[in-house]
């Protein structure tokens, strides 16, 4: 275990009991008459992962001192949301390999994942009406939609070299950030905080599902395979123009530049370890870690606001070690 994801598990350590009420949660509302439905969700909710969206929702809800039972039927809807987008995005991206084991499509089929991400959205609908908040339906259907947007923003800008900065920041902030915020905007909302609280959660979790998007990309030319579970060039084989590449480029020569345009309009990994090459000579690498250092120092500023206490701390603590992230 690296410091870094021993930090993460003290910081977890602080909802590990709200989590097995979660847990049970989830096993709950996985029932289905439909025995497809439950085996495909729980083979790819079992495979683990940090849960960090459930987790963010719990420290806020701890934070602002928030105990009521809703905080885990949310918990679990925002897990179901994400598991949802993980088994489309697995069919959209042709992947493979997730947490260290067959995606869901590779082991079931395509139309099976399609179709138990929908059922995991569906449910996840259902199970909103619980809370009984006009307020929470609005912040998980907003999500939702901009996640879709964000998901069909990438799609059109697969293969395309001439991805600038502000228009990839604008793919991760609708894909990965906008659930990282509605999270810690739930959390903010049971709590019944005012809206400067409010705001002060979604900025956090804005912040920290950015950052953690771009050290995930970063990590995709400098991690660890068998510690990150994925095979390694696998943004690069989709196509996608990443931070990493879209620095290199910037700071490549013409030669260099070229060999990475080629790769992300055609879609070949066959020149990966050349690419992976420049893009730790230019300096990309330490591009995108100041990038995402300024987004982690913002939901620092965030979290700052808080009622000091150890949740709020531990979310202090899950910002700050971003940083430090090498799977």
């Amino acid at each position: 275990m690296t410091a870094s994801s021993s930090s993460t598990a003290n910081v977890l350590s602080l909802v590990a009991s709200d989590m097995r009420e979660v847990d049970a949660v989830i096993a709950r509302r996985l029932d289905s008459g439909v025995p497809l439905v439950g085996e495909v969700s729980r083979y790819i909710i079992s495979a683990g992962g940090k849960r960090l969206r459930p987790a963010l929702l719990l420290l806020v809800c701890g934070a602002l001192g928030y105990q009521g039972t809703q905080r885990f039927n949310l918990a679990a809807v925002v897990e179901f949301i994400h598991t949802a987008t993980l088994l489309h995005d697995d069919v959209v991206d042709e992947s493979t390999l997730r947490r260290g084991r067959a995606t869901a499509n590779e082991s079931f089929g395509n139309p099976a994942s399609v179709l138990v991400g929908d059922f995991l959205y569906s449910r996840a609908f259902q199970m909103m009406l619980d809370a009984g908040q006009m307020r929470i339906m609005e912040i998980l259907a907003d999500a939702t939609n901009v996640i879709a947007e964000g998901e069909v923003l990438q799609l059109m800008n697969m293969h395309d070299a001439s991805l600038d900065e502000s228009g990839y920041l604008r793919v991760i902030r609708s894909k990965t950030a906008k659930l990282f915020e509605a999270s810690a905007r739930l959390g903010a909302v049971l709590a019944g905080a005012d809206s400067s609280v409010e705001q002060a959660c979604a900025s956090y979790g804005q912040a920290l599902g950015t950052a953690f998007q771009v050290i995930d990309d970063v990590l995709d030319y400098d991690g660890d395979a068998g510690e990150m579970g994925k095979n390694l060039g696998d943004d690069l084989r989709e196509g996608k123009a990443t931070l990493p590449l879209i620095a290199a480029m910037q700071r490549a020569t013409t030669p260099q530049s070229d060999i990475i345009r080629n790769a992300i309009e055609t879609g070949g990994a066959a020149q990966l370890d050349q690419i992976v090459s420049i893009v730790k000579q230019t300096g990309a690498l330490e591009v995108a870690r100041d990038a995402a250092a300024a987004e982690a120092q913002r939901a620092i500023d965030a979290a700052r606001l808080l009622p000091d206490n150890s949740y709020s701390r531990g979310l202090l603590q899950l910002a700050a070690q971003l940083l430090q992230r090498r799977s």
